[in-house]
């Protein structure tokens, strides 16, 4: 089984930055991304990585979030600067069993696997 493993999770206040990770076992997934679930709110999608590929974003985080991946250690890495108190979630990182193709991505049933979750709390 392809397992997922997010780290990075954590406390900051407002404007704070943080780098999750997720190392993919088993074999190298050239399909991911990150999505995020607040509490009593539905999962959604914040950044995928299509390699090769475009990288996408969600509007929220636009401009703010960086996705990339370091494909000798199959390690996914979601950088987050500027961070706001509705970023507050927990997020997990998703991969696809095979190509991303031309699918629109983030949609959760687009994806496979998925880690189990890091929190990242923001603060005002």
């Amino acid at each position: 089984q392809v397992q997922l493993v997010e780290s990075g999770g954590g406390s900051v206040q407002a404007g704070g930055s943080l780098r999750l990770s997720c190392r993919g076992y088993t074999y190298s997934l050239n399909c991911m991304g990150w999505f995020r679930q607040a509490p009593g709110k539905e999962r959604e999608g914040v950044a995928t990585l299509a390699d090769p590929g475009p990288t996408t974003y969600a509007d929220s985080v636009k401009g703010r979030f960086t996705i990339s991946k370091d494909n000798a250690i199959n390690t996914l890495y979601l950088e987050m600067n500027s961070l706001r108190p509705e970023d507050t979630a927990m997020y997990y990182c998703a991969a696809r069993s095979s190509a991303c193709g031309w699918l629109f991505l983030l949609r959760e049933s687009v994806y496979t696997y998925w880690g189990q979750g890091t929190q990242v709390t923001v603060s005002s």
